[in-house]
């Protein structure tokens, strides 16, 4: 396949068709972007020779055009002297030079085409290069989304991950279990500290009471003892 019919179906390539239909879209746009890298080397390394072959026609055609012009001054140099042979000898060499200047020229404008194109569809390959990029960076985001989206769900849908906190709660209720049986040792089982804390407490709020009744002329409050109690029972 030649360059340009190559280059050609790179360009007029659906991307978006042909990544829609793939299997793995990632491996495909991968494939993509492989092949439109290798069409833009070999583009680049035929303009390179399109270039090279240009300058050299330009050079020929400068050339001839310096001989024509000696051979137009040969001519007239022999008509000066009346050798009219010698002259159509130099106007004969002239017109085979003219002649393949025109043949060079004819090259040299196809060379010039060929740039212009080249330019023109390399420009167009690496905006489908550019694009076959962006889609490839999309695609691979998308899949490392969707990849630990899956994993999460499936660890979330896991038989074993629910067994595993199905334990957990088993365990913190046998936690809770054995606080509440520590907790119940402790009942009834006040430190000396803790008695006399509750004594210093007690007598801290029997002064606030005093204070209060003196505040609203209340008399000091009858000592209960057996007597009151069964006189009340009576």
């Amino acid at each position: 396949m030649g360059i340009f019919s190559r280059l050609s179906d790179v360009i007029n390539s659906n991307i978006h068709a042909m990544l829609d239909k793939a299997e793995d879209p990632e491996k495909m746009v991968r494939l993509i972007i492989q092949e439109m890298e290798d069409t833009l080397v070999e583009v680049r390394s035929t303009a390179v020779r399109s270039l090279a072959r240009k300058k050299e026609l330009q050079r020929q055609i400068a050339q001839l055009d310096a001989d024509v012009h000696d051979w137009e001054r040969k001519a007239e140099l022999a008509m000066t002297k009346d050798r009219e042979d010698l002259a159509r000898g130099a106007l004969s060499a002239r017109q085979r030079l003219i002649d393949h200047k025109q043949a060079v020229d004819k090259e040299l404008a196809h060379v010039h085409d060929e740039i212009v194109k080249l330019d023109d569809d390399t420009a167009k390959l690496k905006a489908k290069l550019a694009d076959a990029r962006q889609r490839q960076k999309s695609i691979i985001l998308r899949q490392q989304s969707v990849s630990s989206r899956l994993k999460v769900k499936t660890q979330i849908n896991d038989n074993k991950m629910t067994d595993a906190m199905l334990r957990m709660e088993q365990y913190e209720g046998k936690i809770d279990r054995m606080e509440a049986e520590l907790e119940a040792y402790d009942l009834g089982t006040r430190t000396v500290s803790d008695q006399f804390a509750q004594l210093e407490s007690d007598d801290k709020v029997e002064a606030e009471l005093a204070k209060l009744r003196s505040k609203f002329g209340k008399g000091e409050a009858p000592a209960a003892g057996p007597e009151t109690d069964d006189s009340a029972n009576r």
